[in-house]
């Protein structure tokens, strides 16, 4: 048997091991983004800590999306900076010590730390299942094909389709092919998880399965995820915290208790209202 497809055991986010650096994972410091004249994300400050689930609500054109995008390096911060693990995302340090714009190889090297699950599973229809996880790990991270493979299907395990290995995505339901994509972002043996709307793009029988792997993915390992959903219950399961989002910022933070119990904010007290 290979070395597990992920780390087992939950660790305290606030006692990092001895070799971990301390302070927050994920740090966005003053970031704004902006499109011309219109600001998506109006000088957002939030950190979030190794190992915690962080799920961010709130109504569409809030900027959410926005946030895991500007972490993928999808789309570059219009002011301020994001840090992982202590290093900046959108930012590198030149000779003299100051901060300049990151190039795409330091910015790609920082990614690999990083895996994303988007609304649409965007497969290669080319290649089966198991050709879809282990094309990455190959040809980036550099994994001899053998090994790819065995930890591929130790995570089609994971997600439940062990019997698809050789299955191309048009035989596959919306939903399994939302697996597969969740177990490619997998193999590529990320710190953080950002999981974009998964289940958004999937007919509402298939929600539940998607969200049950993504349910024992937080609940059996460390990895640190940050969500956005409009399933409020997968998310008050998950989450560590809830960020309430409105107009590019942050209005309330909380346990899921407090967001979904005793919000102090009207705004989302409403949003809550709207669609619970």
């Amino acid at each position: 048997m290979a070395t597990d497809p992920l780390p087992l055991h939950k660790t305290d986010p606030a006692q990092p091991p001895a070799d971990t650096p301390a302070g927050p994972l994920v740090a966005f410091d003053q970031v704004v983004k902006r499109y011309g004249d219109h600001v998506v994300l109006d000088h957002l400050d939030f950190t979030v800590e190794r190992g915690q689930h962080v799920t961010l609500i709130g109504p569409s054109g809030s900027g959410k999306t926005t946030i895991l995008r500007l972490l993928m390096t999808l789309e570059q911060v219009s002011s301020g900076t994001i840090t992982v693990d202590g290093t900046p995302l959108s930012h590198m340090r030149g000779q003299d010590g100051t901060l300049k714009p990151a190039s795409e190889k330091y910015q790609r090297d920082i990614r690999k730390r990083i895996g994303m699950v988007f609304q649409q599973f965007n497969l290669f229809p080319n290649m089966n299942v198991l050709q879809n996880i282990t094309e990455a790990p190959v040809n980036v991270l550099g994994m001899e094909r053998a090994a790819a493979e065995e930890r591929g299907k130790e995570l089609l395990e994971l997600v439940g389709l062990s019997d698809k290995v050789t299955a191309h995505p048009t035989q596959l339901s919306g939903g399994q092919q939302q697996r597969v994509a969740i177990a490619r972002a997998l193999a590529m043996r990320p710190e953080i998880l950002l999981l974009d709307e998964v289940t958004s793009a999937l007919d509402p029988e298939l929600v539940a399965g998607v969200l049950d792997v993504l349910r024992d993915i937080a609940r059996t390992t460390d990895i640190t995820m940050l969500c956005v959903t409009h399933e409020m219950n997968f998310a008050r399961d998950v989450s560590d915290r809830v960020l309430m989002f409105d107009a590019g910022r942050v209005i309330e933070s909380g346990t899921p208790d407090k967001i979904f119990g005793a919000p102090e904010h009207e705004r989302t007290r409403e949003f809550l209202g709207a669609v619970l």
